[in-house]
């Protein structure tokens, strides 16, 4: 199972889910539930009750495919009442599976707005960075 990171969505059902389901359920559940068309590439996410178990539907271009995982200890979740029905990155689902519930994500640092329009290029984030940092250190020896 192979997936490319940055082009994959991935959806999570937030309601518990029957684990007796297979292939043809899951995908009724992705069409009248999520309202998604099953087949478009997406990995689509259902925890059952006591979140202990997880299984994974996607369609890779021969036919459906269900992961599943059941942990012998712990919880995929903490707390059913926070989760929501959303989408969530491939990353993300990585963390949900090594049992890291993901919570609201925080950025700690954000780019000075003057450098918000040239992120693409890393190099001159980089020297922008220095300058700045520059800047800062000669404003904090005048003020010494």
């Amino acid at each position: 199972m192979f997936f490319p990171e940055g082009q994959l969505r991935v959806h999570l059902y937030g309601r518990p889910c029957d684990m007796r389901r297979s292939f043809d359920g899951l995908q009724a559940m992705v069409r009248h539930e999520l309202h998604c068309d099953p087949v478009d590439g997406s990995l689509y996410c259902f925890i059952n009750r006591r979140a202990t178990q997880m299984r994974v539907l996607y369609f890779d271009r021969s036919g459906f495919c269900i992961w599943a995982k059941r942990l012998e200890a712990g919880r995929f979740l903490s707390d059913w009442s926070r989760v929501r029905t959303r989408q969530m990155d491939f990353t993300q689902l990585k963390m949900l599976l090594e049992g890291i519930e993901p919570v609201r994500v925080r950025k700690r640092y954000r780019l000075p707005d003057a450098l918000q329009d040239s992120h693409s290029n890393t190099s001159s984030n980089t020297r922008a960075l220095l300058q700045l940092r520059d800047a800062g250190d000669r404003a904090h020896e005048h003020s010494e």
